[in-house]
């Protein structure tokens, strides 16, 4: 039997409905196949399936509009939520399509975290830069201190949108060392399953055969997909997608 890990993320408002948390918490014990700890960091305690542990969001360290999502640098901190050894943050409006336990395999001990996607038609003249995306990251609990530390001591840098885009930029850049996620592990549903104008019209959303995550970024959310969502253009349109009943009932 392998050892212990950790899965952790986040809650707050009324963005995602507890429908989330709970969702992510099914998907983890369904795919991974070893003992786990499943910690949510949420302003609630309550509405939780028995086996989500909630703890409470840590105190603002003096910045804007807290809790935030610069809420993923303090759970790095040594002794936050009393974790211990390999933790991978989900972001809840992820959705897990097959086993993940690959993901504590995967270059043990280290930092990593998803290589941001761009619009296909940004790459054509250039690579995608050394940024990750931090809808899936492992980090070492208990040794990962530097992080959290990085992050207080340059609050000011990092909510400088000129140096640092998003939050995620800054954790690439606080992780000091980090790795990719193979490619096709972790897929984005807008860059990887939506289809491009005019097929999104004719064809549902595919599903990236090799996935094991796929990553919901801003619009469409899990949920509205199974019916079709009409979005605010019309590349934004998804026709109904039955599939997503499989991983996100």
């Amino acid at each position: 039997m392998s050892s212990s890990v950790n899965i952790i993320c986040l809650n707050w408002g009324n963005r995602y409905p507890d429908r989330y948390v709970n969702n992510l918490y099914r998907s983890v014990k369904k795919f991974l196949h070893r003992p786990f700890r499943f910690v949510c960091v949420s302003d609630k305690a309550t509405g939780f399936d028995e086996g989500v542990e909630c703890v409470p969001i840590p105190e603002n360290p003096g910045i804007p509009n807290w809790p935030n999502v610069f809420l993923k640098l303090l759970i790095t901190a040594d002794g936050f939520a009393d974790l211990k050894g390999p933790t991978l943050f989900f972001d809840v409006d992820i959705v897990i399509k097959d086993d993940i336990d690959c993901f504590f395999d995967f270059m043990p001990g280290k930092n990593v975290i998803i290589h941001n996607w761009l619009e296909f038609r940004k790459t054509i003249f250039r690579k995608a830069p050394k940024i990750g995306n931090s809808s899936v990251f492992r980090f070492e609990a208990g040794s990962s201190q530097y992080i959290c530390d990085t992050f207080l001591a340059e609050k000011e840098q990092a909510l400088d949108r000129s140096l640092y885009p998003t939050e995620q930029a800054f954790l690439t850049y606080a992780m000091r060392e980090r790795y990719w996620w193979p490619e096709k592990w972790v897929r984005s549903f807008k860059r990887h399953c939506m289809r491009p104008f005019p097929l999104n019209y004719l064809l549902p959303a595919s599903v990236p055969a090799e996935s094991k995550i796929l990553v919901f970024h801003g619009r469409p959310d899990p949920c509205q997909v199974k019916d079709g969502y009409k979005g605010t253009k019309i590349h934004h349109y998804v026709k109904p997608t039955a599939w997503i009943d499989q991983y996100w009932p």
